[in-house]
């Protein structure tokens, strides 16, 4: 197994093994990529402020999340086509956070389906939900997340119709994929991929595959999600989904203080701060620029958990530091699946851990619950002739 130190290196490593058409979903924002590339850079422009001469024994980055308790305050994201990463993505990921100690959301969209999941790991997992216009279906998979266990039900607000995705359509991203002769020259490239793929019966979006109404095949499953995203959600129909579901309930894709108090009066347990990794507006601020604004809007009423473009512990511990009660890995994790299947989401998740645990000691802080505003440096503040426009 060679060295990983960064994501950055399993992002290379997974871009050399994934079919192009695959790794470019995961790695790619909607229109220009302006918020997906904010998501990351405005990260960068916060600095830390470094503390000597503390003690640093006894670090512990255990915490809770919505009452479960967690090795560290990040969570598995839920990441649509998973399963094209790595060949039963879904389940290598779910294992490798249970052994880890972190929580692992499965996606609507999933190739492995919820019951495929729950047959392999020992522990809940949490399940997002998209409601589609069928609410049979959306009922349907709320009764199904509850029969396999699942401790959590996430449902994303922001998906009621599909952002305009540049490399997707010019990759004939579909379903079935629609791809070129240069795309199927670049599958058939990654031949231990391919070979893995083969192996598994997992291929197709099990969670709607023989689940939705009329859907038996891959025709019929293309037509039924091309039309089943349903743009008259509204809050009203919150409340059904929570009293259906009974259980911990997230709110994901809260970019406005407005909408977070709002969740917080639809009763949720806690909100996610997302923009959706960059892949649905563009141009709408990055999730880092609006986490302060919806921590204070909401105050303790809710935990606010954030999300989209964390690529390191550093990112956890600003995030954290800026009123995240909880953070979440979408691409993060997803290079090490593609990179080297549950081994790679294990490295991942080492990676952040370890940055997290050496970063927040040599901030001054022994457990994540002490991290806040004084532990970060940010632009203004910065001395001059270095700060902006210096």
């Amino acid at each position: 197994m060679p060295v990983i130190t960064t994501i950055e290196d399993l992002r290379k490593m997974a871009e050399r093994r994934v079919p192009r058409v695959f790794y470019d979903y995961a790695d790619s924002g909607s229109w220009t990529e302006q918020t997906y590339r904010e998501n990351t850079t405005d990260f960068e422009k916060i600095r830390l402020r470094q503390r000597v001469a503390v003690n640093m024994e006894g670090r512990s980055t255990k915490t809770t999340m919505v009452g479960q308790e967690v090795a560290m305050p990040v969570a598995l994201a839920p990441t649509g086509l998973t399963g094209m990463q790595h060949a039963d993505g879904e389940i290598l990921a779910a294992q490798a956070a249970e052994e880890f100690g972190v929580p692992f959301t499965l996606s609507t969209m999933s190739i492995c389906s919820i019951e495929d999941v729950a047959a392999h790991t020992s522990k809940p997992f949490w399940f997002q939900l998209y409601v589609m216009r069928d609410r049979e279906f959306a009922e349907n998979l709320i009764d199904r997340a509850k029969a396999a266990g699942c401790s959590a039900l996430v449902l994303t607000l922001d998906l009621q119709m599909i952002g305009q995705r540049h490399k997707d359509l010019k990759n004939g991203l579909g379903v079935p994929p629609k791809l070129s002769l240069a795309g199927w020259a670049n599958m058939a490239w990654k031949w231990r991929w391919g070979a893995e793929m083969l192996l598994t019966e997992r291929r197709s979006f099990r969670n709607i595959l023989g689940h939705a109404k009329g859907v038996t095949d891959m025709g019929s499953l293309a037509e039924w999600t091309h039309s089943q995203f349903d743009q008259s959600l509204t809050w009203d129909d919150i409340d059904w989904i929570r009293e259906r579901w009974g259980g911990k309930f997230i709110l994901k894709g809260i970019l406005d203080a407005e909408d977070a108090r709002l969740a917080v009066a639809k009763g949720a347990d806690a909100i996610i701060v997302s923009n959706h990794g960059g892949r649905q507006l563009d141009g709408a601020l990055s999730s880092l620029a609006v986490l302060e604004d919806i921590v204070k809007a909401v105050g303790d009423e809710v935990e606010v958990h954030f999300d989209s473009g964390i690529r390191s512990g550093q990112d956890v511990l600003k995030a954290l530091a800026l009123g995240a009660h909880g953070t979440y890995i979408g691409r993060a994790f997803l290079y090490g699946l593609g990179a080297m299947g549950k081994k790679g989401v294990t490295a991942a998740l080492d990676v952040i851990w370890k940055e997290l645990d050496t970063t927040m000691g040599l901030c001054g802080r022994r457990h994540v619950s002490e991290l806040n505003r004084e532990n970060l440096i940010f632009p203004q503040d910065i001395p001059a002739p270095f700060g902006p426009g210096k």
